[in-house]
């Protein structure tokens, strides 16, 4: 089929995610190979992956040596369940995830997707506190404008009103406190921040004893990009253990070298309970998405009187194809350092988005770390004036997408609590990508103070 075929029967046939009927109808993009930092479409056109897929493609696309894992695994054991028995790949994958993890965080259940993976933590939370007689420990705390995913529970979790609204009443007992948007850097001692002191507020109001986790992000996508305070986890982790709540990291974006380093831990210095992961664990190769538990908590919990087995699986969590392909990313993002090499080009990235701001009106703030990014826009920084609603919808609808198709540089333009243009290329891109990135989005930032006046 030619372009024209394949984009018809798309339409016809396949449901897009996320995606409104406008732009399915348009005449959106067939990628049908990758290579590198880029992906190529039908008429042969090459653009530029500014966004890595979805956060995800960390090593690259058209990768020999993942591929090759993925073929092998197929013509050697293409399925087994990780119910009552086990496979080399999974137990593999879950030995080298546990030496890259920091603290006692040694045990993988693995899933399909970081929604799954939000899930599966939900779950156990509940299920551990109930194995430790404290059944009553079902609340969940997370932040306003963070994202956790689309199924029931990781929605409930969500804080994002305009997705969740569609599907409500999602689960009770779920409360969202203020973000961290505004601060980075030393804003003083954190556990006098609000954002912090609104978090207690929260656990008194509820009942310590009736709250199960405190979910976040080391760096909170929904909101664009927020990198935390000085000390802001380690105030999270003090008032999880003064309360005997559980602490879990969700790193669906941000671990695997997306901030520099392999987990979290390596911004903020802080060992959580749980951490949640997916994306980059096998650069998009295959769906894989996992949660790693401390040790102590799944021995307790699976020697409890109440316990004994954590009460949940998937037919397809550790499938041996997608443990395999991870297994074979996350060896060679370690053996040819990536994430050292995100921190030496990081801070490179950084100043490079931050000098657009000077050279354009519409730029509010950039925020971010490693290769983790988010522009605010707004129509006229010096003279104080934010986006209409409608210059809004027209920078994100209109605008930027034809400066996507114009610069052949692929981003995303994100309307969660502000217009904002994000930023994750793949963490292999080398110096000439990256100059190419900066140079899309400086003519993306032209176009968008083209269409709006100051």
């Amino acid at each position: 089929m030619n372009v024209t075929e394949l984009r018809a029967t798309a339409r016809r046939h396949l449901g897009p995610h996320f995606t409104r009927k406008d732009t399915w109808q348009s005449e959106f993009p067939v990628f049908v190979r990758g290579e590198g930092s880029y992906l190529i479409d039908t008429e042969g056109r090459r653009h530029l992956d500014g966004l890595a897929g979805l956060f995800c493609v960390n090593m690259g696309h058209g990768r020999a040596d993942i591929a090759k894992a993925a073929a092998e695994q197929v013509g050697t054991l293409a399925y087994a369940s990780n119910w009552g028995s086990a496979h080399p790949p999974s137990i593999e994958a879950a030995r080298i995830i546990a030496d890259l993890a920091p603290g006692d965080l040694g045990t993988t259940f693995f899933v399909n997707s970081g929604s799954e993976a939000v899930e599966t933590a939900l779950k156990f939370v509940r299920q551990y506190h109930r194995s430790q007689g404290a059944p009553e420990r079902t609340k969940i705390i997370s932040r306003e404008m963070a994202y956790h995913g689309t199924t029931m529970g990781a929605l409930s979790v969500t804080g994002l009103p305009k997705i969740k609204e569609p599907f409500g009443p999602l689960l009770p007992g779920i409360r969202h406190v203020p973000n961290t948007l505004g601060l980075t850097g030393d804003c003083g001692p954190a556990d006098q921040l609000d954002c912090v002191r609104a978090i207690e507020a929260v656990i008194l109001e509820e009942g310590p004893e009736t709250v199960a986790a405190v979910f976040a992000e080391p760096v909170q996508n929904g909101r664009g990009a927020l990198v935390p305070p000085e000390g802001y986890w380690p105030a999270l982790r003090a008032l999880c253990d003064k309360y005997g709540i559980l602490l879990v990291s969700d790193e669906v974006i941000c671990s695997f070298g997306r901030l520099g380093h392999f987990f979290g831990h390596g911004l903020t210095g802080v060992v959580p309970d749980l951490i949640t992961f997916a994306k980059g664990s096998t650069s998009g190769y295959a769906p894989l998405g996992g949660v790693i538990v401390r040790e102590q908590l799944v021995t307790e919990l699976y020697d409890s009187p109440k316990g004994g087995v954590f009460t949940h699986g998937a037919t397809w969590g550790g499938h041996p194809v997608s443990t395999a392909i991870a297994v074979a990313n996350i060896s060679a993002m370690r053996d040819e350092k990536v994430p050292e090499h995100v921190l030496s080009e990081g801070p490179k990235l950084q100043a490079a988005l931050e000098s657009l701001k000077d050279a354009h009106r519409c730029v509010k703030d950039v925020r971010g770390t490693g290769f983790f990014y988010a522009i605010e826009l707004m129509a006229d920084r010096d003279g104080g004036r934010e986006l209409t609603d409608q210059e809004s919808l027209t920078v994100l609808r209109e605008v930027l997408p034809e400066s996507f198709r114009r610069t052949g540089v692929i981003l995303r333009g994100d309307d969660r609590g502000a217009t904002m243009l994000m930023i994750s290329p793949p963490l292999v891109a080398d110096t000439d990508v990256l100059d190419e990135l900066l140079h899309g989005v400086d003519g993306m930032l032209t176009d968008v103070e083209k269409a709006i006046q100051p």
